[in-house]
């Protein structure tokens, strides 16, 4: 069923400005980070570069790139995967952020390290295991992933020694270097969803008992520091930090019970220099905690004081992970007024979309003009479109 519109009037809320540091978006709809495995050797082709132009054309205020990864050895698994080091990569990249700006749009990278979740059954390395902040990869519960993967994947590790940790950080900050060189517009981090950063936040995952493990200021320490030391390349530009409570080994996972429990993660991000909360759930509108509607966004917006995104669902009538293994549906659904109205409260700030923008560059125009969505195509998900 088509999803209906009003055409926007010249007060909607989707289509006002706001200003993140130095930079001024057009309006406040964010072409979320997705996976695409379509740039082979970790490089950015022509069809990346024309396939985020289009999302720019499109009318997307900022764009946020597939995950990216950071100069590390064990950063990523699928050689398909882009990443931010080497000459024919900074060069891919620079080719993208060029037809971005060309076309109007603003873009960040979303600088990405795996963790525990790296597969090193489709890496190059298969003889690296991914970075475990305590070795662990988790207590799954409910989760796609199969019985034989989960068996595989929870066999312990080696704690990320010290040295390890330092490795990392700066790995991510030469890729914010690496990255506003060749002109993008801020930097995006991957902290949620159980990767890397994430496995740090949660406790059980993170188990150590040093300055980056206990209490929850020492497990935010990793996080913060890799801020501290993106902010030091970047300057004045936008940092943006992903974070959710769900991990892909448990989607009933939590990062924090109660809204004390996540602000005292958030918090000492918000002091090292995140600008920018991207706040991931699976549904963007269901409260994040028993006794108030406040979403994650409106708790990370709350407890922080700095803008946000909500992202789950938005413009569409299920999960990721629905559409992902075909359960269902997959059908637009007009729920931006819930998403207006959350705006105009100052709930949130911006409407993180994804599949959506995914499966048509032209969504956000649409929901301008007030034109029908189009029906999603689940062949998008295999084809740069």
């Amino acid at each position: 069923m088509d999803m209906k519109v009003q055409p926007a009037a010249r007060t909607d809320v989707l289509f006002t400005q706001l200003t993140v540091r130095n930079l001024t978006l057009t309006n406040r709809i964010v072409m979320s980070p997705m996976t695409r495995y379509f740039s082979p050797g970790g490089v950015p082709g022509e069809d990346v570069a024309a396939y985020y132009r289009r999302r720019a054309e499109g009318g997307a205020g900022l764009i946020v790139t597939e995950g990216v990864g950071v100069d590390h050895p064990s950063a990523i698994d699928d050689p398909a995967i882009p990443h931010m080091h080497g000459k024919a990569a900074l060069d891919g990249w620079r080719r993208v952020v060029s037809e971005v700006h060309t076309a109007g749009g603003r873009i960040f990278p979303q600088l990405w390290h795996q963790g525990p979740l790296r597969d090193p059954s489709r890496a190059l390395r298969p003889d690296l295991v991914g970075a475990r902040p305590s070795g662990h990869w988790g207590k799954p519960g409910h989760t796609s992933y199969g019985d034989a993967y989960v068996d595989a994947m929870r066999a312990p590790t080696a704690p990320m020694t010290t040295a390890e940790i330092k490795a990392v950080i700066a790995a991510f900050a030469s890729a914010a270097r690496n990255a506003m060189e060749v002109g993008f517009d801020g930097i995006a981090l991957h902290a949620g969803h159980g990767y890397l950063i994430d496995s740090f936040l949660w406790a059980d995952t993170n188990l150590r008992t040093d300055a980056y493990g206990g209490d929850a200021a020492r497990r935010a320490a990793f996080g913060a520091e890799i801020v501290a030391a993106v902010r030091a390349e970047i300057g004045n530009a936008p940092i943006m930090f992903r974070f959710s409570q769900h991990k892909q080994q448990d989607y009933a996972a939590r990062l924090g019970q109660t809204p004390e429990d996540l602000g005292a993660l958030l918090k000492p991000l918000a002091q090292s220099g995140v600008d920018l909360f991207d706040a991931s759930g699976r549904h963007f509108d269901r409260p994040a905690f028993d006794g108030s509607p406040l979403s994650l966004a409106g708790w990370a917006r709350r407890l922080t004081g700095k803008p946000t995104v909500a992202i789950g669902g938005i413009g569409l009538g299920n999960t990721l992970g629905d559409t992902l293994s075909g359960r269902g549906e997959t059908a637009p659904h007009d729920n931006l007024n819930t998403v207006r109205a959350a705006i105009a409260r100052g709930e949130f700030d911006l409407a993180g979309v994804g599949r959506a923008i995914l499966n048509d560059p032209q969504w956000p125009q649409r929901v301008k003009t007030g034109q029908p969505a189009l029906p999603f195509d689940r062949a998008n998900l295999r084809r740069l479109a």
